[in-house]
């Protein structure tokens, strides 16, 4: 069982909240804040594990009053505005949830927390274990099944009902959706980044705005992040950032 606040000015997002986390068993939900100094008041009173914290406040801001915290809480931001995504995570959020909030989505944030919180209080640092399994998968291609290797993709990109698979010297046109392929791939090595991309996580070498830079053939290739696939990638970097 983990202790949880929420923090936002507006009452319709406090009572959705509410509603998804008594739904939520393993968590408890100490108290609803309107304002950062209410919020800084439950912090003092209680041991808070997990802070639902809206952006946009009046008086201070919730970016704003994260930074006055020595020892904050894990932090999930809620906002209606995706542009503070980037700030957020340099904050070391945990996840970005965009309102309005889907109850699917707001799970997805809040099983990262509480992995985490089983992480830190076992004592270990928090990491992404790969599964077990192959390293390769099979693709149709020239009539035939071709093995390819995962370390070997760079990125994959989508044409209409045909993909290409982009390797290091290398390139695989195979006749299916980008859905069904990546549904294949393991989740912890490729990243659906564009409705058009889906890339090797290794093989990104910077993020540049709203692209991503790998190399390709011995250059710099930029592809394009979308805006809804835009706060998953982040939280990936995010995890992996110093």
């Amino acid at each position: 069982m983990i202790n949880a606040i929420i923090v936002d000015d507006e009452p319709l997002a406090l009572d959705v909240l509410e509603t998804y986390l008594d739904k939520m068993p393993e968590i408890n939900l100490v108290q609803k804040c309107n304002n950062a100094l209410e919020a800084n008041q439950a912090l003092k009173d209680h041991d808070i594990d997990l802070m639902f914290l809206d952006i946009q406040m009046p008086q201070l801001t919730g970016i704003d009053f994260l930074k006055t915290l020595a020892k904050p809480p894990l932090v999930i931001f809620t906002t209606a505005y995706a542009n503070y995504a980037l700030e957020g995570f340099e904050l070391n959020a945990i996840d970005y949830l965009l309102k309005p909030i889907s109850f699917e989505r707001f799970i997805k944030a809040t099983n990262k927390a509480l992995e985490q919180v089983e992480l830190q209080r076992k004592g270990e640092p928090a990491v992404v274990k790969e599964a077990d399994g192959p390293d390769f998968i099979f693709v149709k291609a020239d009539k035939k099944l071709i093995k390819v290797k995962y370390e070997d993709i760079v990125y994959i990109e989508g044409l209409k009902d045909y993909v290409i698979i982009r390797q290091n010297d290398n390139r695989v046109i195979t006749l299916q959706t980008m859905k069904s392929l990546e549904d294949k791939l393991p989740q912890q090595l490729f990243k659906r980044i564009h409705r058009s991309y889906i890339v090797n996580v290794n093989k990104i070498n910077a993020v540049v705005g709203n692209m991503i830079e790998i190399t390709e053939k011995g250059q710099a290739k930029h592809i394009p992040i979308g805006k809804n696939y835009r706060e998953e990638l982040l939280a990936i970097i995010n995890k992996n950032r110093l």
